[in-house]
């Protein structure tokens, strides 16, 4: 039997080089990729992680990113 590869927050941020607290701030904020929940700790899996790269647009310019409306 295989073991099951699991990251934590720690691991996801150093894979997808981001900042330690990003993963977090995704949870919260409703973003990032799909987690588990095992007991008291959060886990990613390898294959969701991919799964939510290659879900993310792709831009060739920063002129391409959409516009957020500001609330006045």
């Amino acid at each position: 039997m295989n073991d099951l590869e699991l990251w934590d927050d720690k691991q996801l941020a150093e894979k997808l080089s981001v900042a330690p607290q990003t993963p977090r701030v995704w949870r919260l904020r409703g973003g990032g990729p799909p987690f588990l929940r095992i007991g008291r700790r959060i886990r990613y899996r390898p294959e969701d992680v991919a799964q939510f790269i290659a879900d993310q647009p792709r831009y060739q310019s920063t002129s391409q990113y959409p516009v957020k409306a500001v609330a006045a």
